[in-house]
């Protein structure tokens, strides 16, 4: 039902009550309480008696008011009734829309709270086109997920009803930032033990955190203290750094991007070394680093350095030009960092 509906009806109301008093004033020469008195008890039905005597067209106007009245209030009771209901109806279809096609998502992100670190991790997951669900167990900001258009999976984060109901056993990855250090342990506990391969961020607030966390089962833990205070020594004693870190990172500006990706076992690149692919000499890609498979990290590669199976190519520049990298590296999937 559309609002403006009852607001008109409502707009309707209040002409009736200004009508009437004014015709009881002019009427029956009444102050503009009792007419105002007189009206409200006329077009409510309920009926306490006459303010004062009235006049023979004092009562046909009564009657007039009671059935133009009555039925005035009785469409702003049915307005308010099915904007309410309806309201209740809509919401409780687009929690079932949004649980069947849950169902349905694969290799998607759970994120666990919709605070500011929350919110800001769903908009760049879904500026990239990531899919991922949210749980949260606040009503009100439940809305605002619906109303954004987000995946909800409504509770409490540290329920494993809830997040099986986020389906993680077919999610990829999964960021814990409730406000909590403890509730985000007993998160990444529970999603541990749903899902052995999820890669699990999560946020850590007080000192001594990050090793709980990683204990319960965190892949990564990040602190925002330490990660803004980084950024601002960075921002203040290496600027152009900073700014270029930024640019690199934000996939908004002038369309340079940096990827994560895995070359896997009969790629195109695999055995090759980086001089004698097309990555620097047509694509025009920059290699950052080159992650091995036991975990080294081999920075700044140099020309000769040979592409092996499984190898992560952390690779930055132009979109198409890492869609393309991606496509001769055989990879199904990849996000943006």
């Amino acid at each position: 039902m559309n609002p403006n509906i009852l607001l008109r009806s409502i707009v309707g109301l209040v002409s009736v009550i200004i009508l009437g008093t004014l015709g009881y004033m002019f009427i029956e020469h009444w102050s503009f309480l009792d007419g105002l008195y007189m009206t409200v008890i006329t077009i409510s039905s309920i009926g306490y008696g006459e303010v004062h005597k009235l006049s023979d067209a004092g009562r046909i106007f009564t009657m007039f008011l009671i059935f133009f009245g009555f039925g005035v209030v009785g469409y702003v009771l049915v307005a308010a009734s099915r904007l309410i209901i309806e309201g209740e109806v809509q919401k409780i279809f687009t929690r079932r829309r949004f649980m069947k096609a849950i169902e349905k998502t694969k290799d998607h992100f759970i994120v666990c709270g919709f605070g500011r670190m929350g919110a800001f991790v769903c908009q760049q997951f879904h500026a990239r086109g990531i899919p991922f669900v949210v749980v949260e167990n606040d009503q009100e900001t439940q809305l605002k997920i619906m109303e954004a258009g987000y995946f909800l999976s409504p509770g409490d984060a540290t329920q494993e009803k809830v997040l099986l109901g986020a389906n993680i056993k077919s999610a990829r990855g999964l960021v814990s930032v409730l406000d909590s250090d403890a509730a985000n342990v007993y998160v990444v506990l529970t999603a541990r033990e749903l899902n052995a391969n999820l890669e699990i961020i999560a946020r850590a607030g007080e000192e001594g955190a990050n090793k709980k966390l990683v204990r319960a089962g965190a892949n990564r833990v990040i602190s925002p203290y330490q990660v803004g205070g980084m950024r601002m020594v960075m921002a203040i004693l290496k600027p152009e750094v900073m700014n270029f870190l930024e640019v690199a990172m934000d996939h908004r500006d002038l369309n340079i991007e940096i990827e994560e990706i895995k070359v896997m076992e009969g790629a195109a690149y695999s055995g090759k070394s980086l001089i004698d692919t097309d990555i620097r000499k047509d694509l025009n890609l920059i290699i950052i680093a080159v992650k091995k498979p036991s975990g080294k990290l081999v920075f700044n590669p140099g020309p000769n350095t040979v592409i092996e199976d499984n190898d992560t190519l952390i690779a930055m520049g132009e979109k198409k030009s890492l869609e393309t990298l991606q496509k001769n590296s055989h990879l199904s999937t990849s996000w943006k960092l």
